[in-house]
């Protein structure tokens, strides 16, 4: 397959929608902070020809396939190595303090969960591993093998709301003792005997939230988002957009607050004219979380859980 067959960018139309206003302006700068195969990033540079792209991603193997993607582009789109929680680094590096796009689109890339061995899909069986950049970081199995019963029931109910966290780390700690944990068709078998009858009837595959859990914990990805969308907010120029696809609940409650917090007031009650300094920096795009369409779905079923919001700095900082 080649990177453009397997990979159907998510709700597409609409993030371009969004950002359109923003980029109209010559040598408008967007940052894909999510570059993953490049699929957004190559609408984006086709469909504004003025723009300039600078595409993060913490996954060298995406990056390498991006860059073929994106080479017919040549110095239109900048790449490069890092985690989006970089981005005022980055853009400092670059010499672009301000831009007027910003694009994250959360998850699991399609590379990475079409490739086995990277160990995201629990369909498989395939190494745990689930770091989106190999070359740092801990496994999910050494998660699994060396945190304290305490902490991995923390990590299941904080990062993947497992309800059943206790009943599956006790059977964990009884596995490991015995061999540790090197591949996920034996952490799928053992979820799945662990829990009680009723609890596998419902939310598809028992295994999905420990995988989602151990996932976040190996990325850092709920700590590197907290730090990456306020600093992504304040990157924008004033007319800039900012436009977020999230995959559940933990991300887009986090993006929900940071854009709600900037188009909210801050002035103490009671004012009867509100100073400039209290106004909203942010305007939002979207009424709520926007879902993608009943046709996108069919075509791409990863699209299913995406939560999409967006919006505009209409101020400078105080």
């Amino acid at each position: 397959m080649s990177t453009n067959e397997r990979h159907v960018p998510v709700m597409l139309r609409r993030c371009l929608d969004l950002l359109a206003p923003a980029l109209e302006e010559p040598g408008a700068t967007v940052v894909d902070c999510t570059l993953g195969l490049g699929g957004h990033s190559e609408a984006l540079l086709s469909s504004f020809p003025g723009i300039r792209l600078i595409g993060l991603d913490r996954d060298p193997a995406a990056l390498e396939l991006a860059r073929e993607r994106l080479a017919p582009y040549g110095d239109r789109a900048t790449l490069v190595h890092a985690v989006y929680d970089e981005l005022p680094e980055v853009l400092a590096r670059l010499g672009t303090p301000r831009v007027r796009g910003v694009l994250f689109d959360l998850g699991v890339s399609s590379m990475q969960l079409d490739e086995a061995e990277r160990g995201f899909a629990y369909a498989r069986d395939a190494p745990l591993d689930m770091r989106m950049d190999q070359t740092r970081g801990i496994s999910a199995a050494e998660v699994l093998n060396t945190y304290p019963p305490g902490e991995l029931v923390r990590i299941l109910r904080a990062y993947g709301e497992e309800k059943q966290a206790r009943r599956i780390v006790a059977a964990i700690v009884r596995e490991r003792e015995k061999e540790p944990f090197t591949t996920s068709a034996r952490l799928v078998e053992l979820i799945r005997e662990a829990l009680p009858q009723a609890a596998k009837r419902t939310g598809g595959n028992p295994a999905k939230r420990t995988f989602q859990a151990l996932r976040i914990e190996v990325n850092g990805e709920l700590a590197v988002l907290e730090r990456a969308v306020p600093a992504a907010v304040a990157s924008l120029a004033v007319g800039g957009r900012i436009v977020v696809l999230s995959y559940h609940s933990l991300e887009d409650r986090l993006v929900k607050q940071v854009l709600a917090a900037g188009a909210a007031s801050t002035a103490p009650p009671g004012l009867p004219v509100v100073p400039e300094r209290y106004q909203p920096r942010l305007r939002l795009l979207t009424r709520g979380a926007e879902l993608p369409t009943e046709e996108e779905i069919a075509e791409n079923r990863r699209a299913a859980p995406a939560r999409l919001r967006g919006a505009e700095r209409i101020r400078e900082e105080p």
